[in-house]
């Protein structure tokens, strides 16, 4: 979608959503269909710049925690239905996902994951190394204890996602106002009046916070705390591969997260450095690979000495416990936020944007998610368990 930016903003809306990521799309477009059409999406750079910008999106519902487990699955839902509900093609392929496990403890967590996951419709299936190595031929079965497998989870494009949310969100009236920055949010009261961008300043009864790595940001602007920080994510593509790469499931070695995973031509690598700093530094640096290839040696050993072109960095938006921040703040109640999902926003956008439209229509969602509320990192409050993070 060609993005233009706007000499001035509306001088008023009755909602602005900061971010025009997939999370800012998805919101736009559930409110949008539900009749809200006063609408400013404010984005810095073009829409899904940002985390979005991936080139391939993992969905799926294999969580280990009910509430995520539902956000994945009817989000999953959502995109198989997609051509249709907005109306889009999203390069969605039901490849599965498949989890590589190398220790008893790992499977019984995943074996009780699974029994969860069935009882929620969800059609994972604890299998044995064999039969992993059936699905995906580049294993290696040393050292494999078991695998989870979902055969109807797999991956799509976000970017293509997000166009296709924009561009029916913009049909019913919505304003896209890229590159253009938020400078800051004036609050009086209890309430947020008005957010002051590049482009002008904008009066308005409710804000949206879908800014991703940058929630914490936009959060400070208003005095409110959402405890999200950046992180570096980097990945690789093959060169072409002659013959063809066998068609896999998004495949996932859990002890050491590196996956891999069909991309157009050739192969996807991806692997999450533990010592990578927090920041929001995205410049691609190759010597990452030699981790992966280092943790492929020993389990796909073919992968480790494929030849690579060129590669991407992007940003995790990190919580303390993993799970994604979704509320209304207490403090401003006016001030909605959906961000901090540690790499599993693309998956569960298009069922957030529904659950963020019922709260701001002051609506049941189809599930509750106050346990997502920021408000749980105040001390004294619960943890928030969910053990099936890459």
């Amino acid at each position: 979608m060609s993005s233009s930016a706007f000499r001035t903003v509306p001088a008023a809306a009755d909602v602005v959503i900061i971010g025009g990521g997939v999370m800012g799309a998805s919101t736009a477009f559930h409110l949008a269909e539900a009749g809200v059409t006063n609408i400013v999406v404010v984005e810095r750079g073009d829409l899904g710049c940002g985390s979005s910008g991936k080139p391939i999106g993992g969905v799926r519902a294999q969580f280990s925690d009910p509430l995520n487990i539902e956000l994945g699955s009817r989000s999953l839902r959502a995109y198989r239905d997609f051509p249709r509900r907005p109306g889009a093609g999203i390069g969605l392929d039901t490849v599965g996902y498949l989890f590589l496990l190398d220790s008893a403890q790992q499977a019984d967590a995943f074996a009780a994951g699974v029994e969860l996951q069935n009882s929620l419709d969800v059609p994972s299936r604890m299998i044995g190394p064999d039969e992993a190595r059936r699905l995906c031929p580049y294993l290696s079965t040393d050292g494999l204890v078991a695998a989870a497998y979902s055969p109807a989870d797999g991956h799509a494009r976000p970017a293509l996602v997000v166009q296709g949310y924009a561009r029916a969100a913009a049909r019913a009236g919505v304003t896209l106002a890229t590159h253009t920055a938020v400078l800051g949010l004036d609050t009086a009261g209890d309430r947020v009046v008005a957010v002051h961008t590049s482009h002008g300043r904008i009066a308005c009864p409710t804000v949206i916070c879908t800014a991703g790595a940058w929630s914490a940001r936009i959060g400070a602007m208003a005095g409110v705390d959402l405890p999200i920080r950046p992180v570096k994510r980097q990945l690789s593509f093959t060169v072409p591969l002659t013959p063809p790469a066998p068609r896999i499931p998004f495949t996932i070695d859990f002890s050491s997260t590196a996956y891999f995973h069909n991309s157009d031509d050739g192969l996807l690598f991806g692997l999450a450095d533990p010592d990578q700093e927090d920041g929001f530094d995205t410049t691609w640096t190759p010597e990452w690979l030699d981790m992966f290839r280092a943790v492929v040696r020993h389990r796909a050993p073919a992968l480790a000495d494929m030849r690579t072109g060129d590669g991407w960095a992007g940003l995790y938006e990190v919580t303390p416990d993993h799970n994604a921040l979704i509320g209304r703040s207490a403090k401003l109640p006016n001030f909605l936020y959906a961000a901090g999902f540690s790499g599993h926003g693309f998956l569960q956008a298009p069922a957030v944007g529904e659950v963020v439209r019922d709260l701001y229509l002051e609506r049941e969602p189809f599930t509750d998610i106050s346990p997502l509320s920021a408000d749980r990192f105040r001390p004294g409050a619960g943890a928030r368990p969910e053990a099936h993070v890459v």
